[in-house]
């Protein structure tokens, strides 16, 4: 049997848009801490922005399994409960 490049099942649409929402708003928050090296936002900060955009309308346990799927799946890593982009690989 031949196996497809990606076995796993797509995500749900809902969860796609998750990702554009908090990827567009971790990218925008450019920190005043010198001593941070990637943009990043707090996991419970994401929750509060999934759960008030207008593109979504989520409740904050709707909000953490879209989080926690993006986790798995390695859209976003975290660090220090903080979330992160997971950038493509350079071609």
């Amino acid at each position: 049997m031949h196996l497809a490049d990606n076995p796993r099942p797509p995500l749900p649409e809902w969860i796609t848009e998750a990702y554009v929402v908090l990827s567009a708003e971790i990218s925008d928050s450019d920190t005043e801490d010198s001593n941070q090296q990637a943009p990043s936002i707090d996991q419970d900060r994401a929750v509060d922005i999934l759960c008030a955009t207008d593109r979504l309308t989520l409740e904050p346990g709707d909000a953490n399994h879209a989080i926690t799927r993006l986790l798995e799946r390695g859209y976003f890593y975290e660090v220090d409960g903080e979330l992160r982009v997971t950038l493509p690989a350079a071609e």
